[in-house]
């Protein structure tokens, strides 16, 4: 018999591989939850996610098993299934993670490689840098309308501190983009920005220290985020969110009804750029869509043969906004660092 074993050729079946025996038959049939209460994702806090369901009922939930790690971010529309009461003690289960229409990740590694998103389903991102104290820095900036560009979020940089320094560099740097501005102080009237806002779910981006909390209570017209000062030593603010939280909007201060969400984010440490298409960062600049079309293939925009050149020779008018496109294409998409 031993012979006889020896002188066969093997394949593949004779390998033979026993099932665990915990192993359960597979159902081809997934469980429709179509008719299951639907709710919206406002915070997420080890393990657990606080929803606030169609009828407005704030209900805590814990995801299903199979929905896999980091499933659920704050800003997901969810199916509920279980204990939806909101009552005090109740525990209801998220079966469903609804279609995102865009997503915000961040780095979360020292090579940037890994990403994990943050927030879900946003309309608005609120580039939160200050004019001094910490300095500014250009980098998450540039970065955060990268992104934005490429989820097809409308970009909003705010300047602070404007009272301890005048961001001239700044405004000269991104006006050539196009991107809305505000500069704040403390004290300063914020109903423009408040009316830009809502309707809409917005995320606040920025590094810690730049008044990214003082900001937001001046939004909503309460103190609902601790506020933080800047390491002298560093230069670098101390984090005061420990993870993202949305707060809703009311049309007028005082009023129940919510007109949209302000999401808050803990303060950034990098921002990672791996998984962005830099051709959707390209349509966004709509005015060179016809002279970009005239590029050679895989063109990377930023080389001799580019017709980007020849619309500089053409119209020198155009430098700025070129200069500014190619700045955003020539970030170092192998890490997230500012």
């Amino acid at each position: 018999m031993a012979s006889r074993r020896a002188n066969r050729d093997f394949d593949e079946s004779d390998v033979r591989i026993r099932p665990a025996r915990n192993t359960k038959r597979r159902s081809k049939d997934r469980p429709d939850y179509s008719a299951l209460p639907k709710a919206l994702v406002t915070q997420v806090d080890r393990g657990r996610s606080i929803c606030l369901s169609d009828d407005g009922i704030e209900i805590v939930a814990m995801k299903a098993r199979e929905l896999g790690k980091n499933a659920v971010v704050v800003g997901d529309r969810v199916i509920l299934d279980g204990d939806i009461s909101g009552d005090v003690g109740t525990l209801a289960r998220i079966v469903e993670v609804q279609e995102r229409k865009n997503s915000l990740s961040r780095t979360i590694d020292d090579v940037g490689i890994m990403e994990r998103a943050i927030v879900a389903n946003v309309d608005c991102m609120v580039i939160v840098v200050a004019a001094a104290d910490p300095a500014p820095k250009t980098g998450l900036i540039d970065r955060a309308l990268v992104v934005a560009y490429d989820q097809g979020i409308k970009p909003i940089l705010v300047i602070t501190k404007c009272d301890l320094a005048q961001p001239s560099e700044l405004r000269n740097l991104y006006s050539p983009l196009e991107v809305e501005m505000f500069e704040s102080q403390r004290g300063c009237n914020l109903d423009p920005l408040r009316k830009l806002l809502h309707g809409h779910t917005s995320v606040l981006i920025g590094h810690s220290g730049v008044g990214k909390s003082t900001l937001l209570n001046a939004i909503l017209g309460e103190d609902l985020r601790a506020t933080g000062s800047v390491n002298e030593v560093t230069g670098r603010g101390r984090h005061t969110s420990s993870n993202a939280v949305a707060f809703p909007l009311a049309e007028h201060q005082g009023s129940r009804e919510i007109d949209g969400w302000l999401i808050d984010t803990p303060g950034l440490r990098s921002f990672g750029l791996r998984h962005i298409d830099p051709n959707r960062v390209v349509s966004s600049f709509e005015e060179f869509a016809e002279v970009i079309s005239s590029c050679p293939k895989n063109c990377s925009h930023n080389e001799v043969s580019c017709a980007l050149n020849h619309l500089l020779e053409r119209d020198p008018k155009s430098a700025t906004r070129i200069a500014s496109l190619r700045r955003l294409l020539t970030l170092d998409r192998e890490n997230g660092y500012d």
